[in-house]
């Protein structure tokens, strides 16, 4: 009897792909190849954030306006021209003037009394010289007498009988007395009285 090497066992049919050997390990410039350029992407992004930043603080930087100054003051105000002037002109209407300010003539040898304004509650007037006493009427009121050259003084007096403003004069050879009185019962008078040289002032 001889032993022999066992009989060989047919091989087994085998399902799919046949089996691939296995990969070899890849290089380290290959790894490079790939780390290096995502790397670079990665930078190059980064830097389009950073500049897009920059760029809205340029603005906001921007907005704030700045002052330079490239000369001294003193040849500012040398070189400066002036500013322009604005002027404004108010029309003012003058006021009427009482008569008494007015060049109060009389005719030679007379005497003109005068009294006007308001009155609203009446007035009482009187006027003449030293010997005599008129009673006047109404607002405006205007009476002339001849002068007696032997009278001391000419006069004319109006009171308020309760409110108002009233003026008076009395005019004798071109000069004039005057007065004013206002409110209440206050009394408005005027006067000339004779001087030596024959006249009355």
């Amino acid at each position: 009897m001889s032993f022999g090497p066992p009989p060989s066992t047919p091989p087994q049919p085998q399902w799919g792909p046949p089996p691939q050997p296995p990969a070899p390990p890849r290089p380290g410039w290959a790894r490079k190849r790939i780390v290096i350029p995502a790397a670079v992407v990665l930078l190059l992004v980064g830097a389009g954030i950073g500049a897009s930043g920059g760029e809205d603080s340029g603005k906001k930087a921007s907005a704030r306006p700045t002052v330079t100054v490239t000369a001294s003051p003193a040849e500012l105000k040398a070189d400066a021209e002036p500013a322009p002037t604005v002027t404004v002109t108010k029309t003012a209407t003058a006021k009427p003037k009482p008569k008494a300010d007015k060049a109060e003539t009389a005719p030679e040898g007379k005497a003109v009394f005068k009294v006007w304004g308001s009155a609203p509650s009446g007035v009482d007037i009187t006027y003449g010289n030293d010997g005599t006493n008129l009673q006047g009427k109404g607002l405006p009121m205007e009476k002339t007498l001849t002068v007696d050259e032997d009278a001391l003084y000419y006069q004319v007096t109006a009171q308020l009988m309760g409110g108002g403003d009233i003026q008076c004069s009395i005019t004798i050879d071109g000069k004039t007395k005057s007065g004013r009185a206002q409110g209440g019962y206050n009394i408005c008078s005027a006067q000339l009285n004779s001087d030596f040289s024959g006249g009355f002032s």
